[in-house]
């Protein structure tokens, strides 16, 4: 070490020397070659997300007297010199370390701080180099209103899901519960089913009642988060409308529940009542009535009518009835008394309507005679027939 710093000395003490002589020979200081700046190492390109911070860093050495400059190449613009900013943006902002680095700092970075950055050193000719900024977007879907939504059975619907984002995102389509979309052509007698459908518009054509519900539109670009969008399918249809069973018997003082079913689009008013009441009012709930109404899905529904402790006067025909805008449907149900008795004769409960079938389910304690039986069902098959005949003579004349 001591050797070292005996080399250093005498090193420092032969160029004193040199300039020494060279002052006294030629009367002048001897200029020495100024060192360019230089950079040490490249400016580095970045992927951010949206929302994030992100800084580039530019080390210089030998500035000297020169200064660094910050510049968007692709607007020009000057966003700082040294470490005084000329861009009125607040969210930019640069720190220099006292030695030769730079760094300039983009924060809650948004899509227009894209594009290209140059770090740069006002010498004659100006040195620079340059790195990349790109900006990921989430996906997002235009707010905008589904087109033709609905429709009237057998119509055409179209929907539309625009999306962006950075890169462009992937759209596609799927039903709620994972039901099928259904692609109908040639008149609808051909179709395709599929659980998937790719692309910004879903078009149906020839649509049916089944196509009703919820269609999602999902995009995503891998940048989470992926996003969707609820478009809802309305399929507009006159009410239709089928009783159970059109002709029912049961015994007098028994509970007996007539059931309908209905479909209908846009939403119906539902109702029952007599026909052949002298006011064919629609039934209301009361301590006889008692109306039910079932979903079973969007555009259906059980309406079921449970009448108490059957009186001579509760026999008759039934009407279920369905309106909507688009119209008017109805269905009969012929309600008479029948005498069915399972458990022998005196005051004891009745069975209602076709209910006497399940009977034969019961154990053997609860069951009459078969002799019994033979009775009943002859009963039912008389009164049957009785109404049957009944109906017949009534179209004729």
């Amino acid at each position: 070490m001591l050797e070292d710093h005996m080399y250093s000395s005498s090193t420092k003490a032969a160029c004193w020397l040199a300039t020494f002589l060279s002052v006294f020979v030629t009367g002048e200081m001897p200029i020495q070659a100024e060192v360019e700046p230089e950079f040490l190492q490249a400016l580095e390109n970045h992927t951010v997300t949206q929302g994030r911070d992100v800084h580039f860093t530019c080390v210089v050495n030998h500035l000297s007297h020169y200064r660094v400059a910050w510049i968007k190449s692709d607007s020009k613009a000057i966003l700082a010199i040294h470490t005084n900013m000329v861009a009125l943006n607040p969210r930019l902002s640069v720190t220099y370390n006292n030695h030769n680095t730079w760094k300039l700092h983009v924060s809650n970075v948004q899509a227009s701080d894209s594009g290209t950055y140059m770090c740069q050193v006002n010498t004659d000719p100006m040195k620079s180099q340059m790195g990349q900024l790109a900006v990921l977007i989430p996906p997002d879907i235009v707010d905008s209103a589904a087109e033709g939504s609905s429709a009237r059975e057998g119509g055409n619907i179209r929907l539309t899901c625009t999306a962006t984002g950075v890169p462009a995102p992937t759209v596609m389509w799927r039903r709620e519960h994972n039901q099928p979309i259904v692609f109908r052509h040639d008149g609808g007698r051909e179709k395709k089913v599929v659980e998937i459908h790719k692309g910004e518009s879903l078009e149906l054509a020839h649509v049916q009642r089944t196509d009703m519900g919820a269609y999602y539109c999902i995009a995503s670009n891998g940048v989470p988060p992926t996003v969707s969008r609820r478009y809802h399918v309305q399929v507009h249809f006159i009410p239709q409308v089928k009783a159970a069973l059109q002709l029912v018997g049961a015994p007098l003082r028994s509970d007996v529940e007539l059931q309908c079913y209905i479909e209908a689009s846009p939403k119906a008013m539902n109702s029952w009542y007599r026909e052949d009441a002298l006011v064919s009012d629609k039934l209301l709930e009361n301590p006889k009535f008692r109306i039910v109404e079932r979903s079973v899905n969007e555009y259906s529904l059980w309406m079921n009518l449970t009448i108490k402790s059957l009186a001579f006067g509760d026999f008759g025909t039934y009407v279920c009835a369905s309106v909507n805008a688009l119209g008017k449907m109805e269905s009969q149900v012929s309600l008479h008394k029948i005498d069915v008795n399972l458990n022998g004769p005196g005051d004891v409960p009745m069975v209602s309507g076709a209910a006497w079938q399940r009977a034969r389910n019961l154990p053997a304690r609860a069951r009459a005679s078969p002799s019994h039986y033979i009775t009943q069902h002859l009963a039912q098959i008389h009164a049957i027939l009785l109404t049957t005949l009944r109906y017949l003579y009534n179209d004729f004349t």
